[in-house]
């Protein structure tokens, strides 16, 4: 499980993350407070909300390079829509 925390002035609500998520990762399911998806290299995703923090776990599959490589740029995509932190400035703050 990884905790992402979000921009100031950036957090969305869990219906906001759902809509984003219909968005990229289309089948969406919500279980409680939690939603439920897969793509492509993701043979699963669960994200929620943990505290002010986006929690997130993720299961991934065997795929070819280029499905590896389109499903780590959405999944990029998708954190920064709904954290409002680039790949780059997450792996910065992870690293501190």
């Amino acid at each position: 499980m990884r905790l992402y925390d979000f921009k100031r002035g950036h957090k969305k609500s869990i219906d906001d993350i759902e809509s984003i998520m219909e968005e990229m990762f289309h089948n969406v399911k919500r279980e409680g407070d939690r939603l439920h998806a897969e793509y492509k290299g993701l043979e699963s995703i669960e994200v929620w909300m943990e505290g002010k923090k986006l929690a997130a776990e993720t299961k991934s599959r065997d795929v070819s390079n280029e499905k590896a490589m389109d499903t780590l740029k959405v999944w990029n995509d998708f954190l920064y829509r709904v954290t409002g932190y680039t790949a780059k400035e997450r792996k910065k703050k992870m690293s501190k």
